[in-house]
C-alpha cells in the first residue's frame, strides 16, 4: 500500500484549502483547516486537486506550496500539539485517517 508523509498530507490539504497568506493563522488555526478539508475531500481527493492546480496552472501552484511549505514547518517548529513534528504516516485509501469522497479518478 503507498504511504504519504504526513507533513506532505498536511500541506496539500492546505493547498487545496481556501487558506490565503492573508489570513496569517496560528498553528491550531491550521489544524482545524487541514482536519476540515481532508473530511471535505479525503486525501487523495486534495492530491488529486493540488495535482489538477500544478497542471493548469504550474507557476502560481508552486509559489502557492512554497508557502504552504514554509507555513507548516513554522507551525511545526512552534511544537503545537495539534501539529507535531516530524515523519508520522498516513495511509492512503481504506485506513481510519483516510476519510472522505473521492472526487478524482484513483
Amino acid at each position: 500500500m503507498t504511504r504519504l508523509n504526513v507533513d506532505d498530507a498536511r500541506c496539500e490539504a492546505l493547498f487545496v484549502s481556501g487558506l490565503q497568506r492573508s489570513d496569517a493563522p496560528d498553528a491550531a488555526a491550521l489544524a482545524e483547516l487541514i482536519r476540515a478539508t481532508v473530511r471535505q475531500y479525503g486525501i487523495r481527493g486534495c492530491a488529486c486537486r493540488m495535482a489538477q492546480e500544478f497542471g493548469e496552472h504550474p507557476e502560481t501552484a508552486a509559489a502557492r506550496m512554497r508557502w504552504i511549505r514554509q507555513a507548516v514547518a513554522d507551525a511545526s517548529a512552534a511544537r503545537s500539539p495539534q501539529l507535531p513534528r516530524g515523519g508520522g504516516q498516513l495511509r492512503h485509501r481504506g485506513s481510519p485517517q483516510d476519510t472522505g469522497p473521492l472526487p478524482c479518478a484513483a
